[in-house]
């Protein structure tokens, strides 16, 4: 079994400024991780000082850049995939897209620098994604996935807020647009399509988001059926590496993300 943890398993560690990248890298190694998948809200120095409609990331994002690729290289682990905020592709008004579109672009230089797989991009726009916004959102993954593919990086779409907490809306993107992948994640779904998502879109995924939020005497968060959800991904045929991001309501966050990996390893052993 493979695992890596989204950096966002460990926001409060940053917020509190217990954790950077260096230290979220150490972390993954003593973790047993096999890559590294980080939220960019780890990586935000690479955006220091940018214009934000500047294509390119500055020289000084590129320095830190350097120092960040041979913290990996020191600790044996290659990057997995970048969980990208603030680059999202539907944004109502032209000016915010350009900028939305200039920090993805500036994402997939900096995943290219450090040789990443997958960079996750969200859609944006409302839930309901009217027929304008599904243009918008097809036409602009159709501009960066090419751009992506040329620096060898995956683009993905996460059920996560907007119009990608709805399987259906997930389904039609991932159908519509050619290269597009999902990052899978157990918990981010509509209230009352949490079950439906496992099910429909378990297929299309491509990375996971596995969310546990509290652990019983046996390991099991009986908050959520993660075992049948990764039963689900199991027997849809997903096989890449397990992707944590664990959110402990104590807070204890390196535990948790200790606990999730148990939780997957018993999962499996059961499917």
């Amino acid at each position: 079994m493979e695992y890596a943890f989204c950096s966002f398993s460990f926001h409060r560690l940053l917020a509190e400024g217990k954790q950077d990248i260096f230290q979220y890298i150490k972390d993954c190694k003593e973790l047993g991780a096999c890559q590294l998948d980080p939220w960019n809200a780890h990586l935000a120095a690479v955006m220091d000082g940018c214009d934000p409609l500047a294509e390119a990331i500055p020289a000084a994002g590129t320095a830190f850049l350097r120092r960040v690729r041979e913290a990996a290289k020191e600790a044996g682990l290659p990057w997995g995939c970048i969980a990208c905020d603030g680059a999202h592709v539907y944004e109502e008004e032209e000016g915010k897209r350009r900028a939305n579109r200039a920090a993805a672009y500036r994402w997939l230089e900096a995943a290219a620098f450090l040789d990443a797989r997958q960079v996750r991009i969200d859609a944006g726009g409302p839930p309901e994604m009217p027929d304008h916004a599904f243009r918008i959102i097809v036409d602009g993954y159709n501009d960066i996935i090419p751009r992506a593919a040329d620096r060898g990086v995956q683009v993905l779409i996460e059920n996560h807020w907007g119009p990608s907490r709805l399987p259906d809306n997930v389904i039609r993107l991932i159908e519509t647009i050619d290269g597009l992948g999902l990052l899978f994640d157990t918990n981010n779904w509509e209230r009352g399509h949490q079950e439906e998502g496992w099910e429909r879109c378990a297929p299309y995924a491509a990375a996971t988001h596995i969310k546990a939020f509290a652990f019983d005497e046996n390991g099991w968060d009986p908050s959520v059926d993660l075992k049948k959800a990764i039963a689900i991904l199991v027997d849809s045929g997903y096989n890449d590496v397990w992707g944590i991001e664990s959110c402990p309501r104590d807070g204890n966050e390196m535990d948790g993300a200790r606990k999730t990996v148990e939780l997957i390893r018993h999962a499996l052993e059961a499917s």
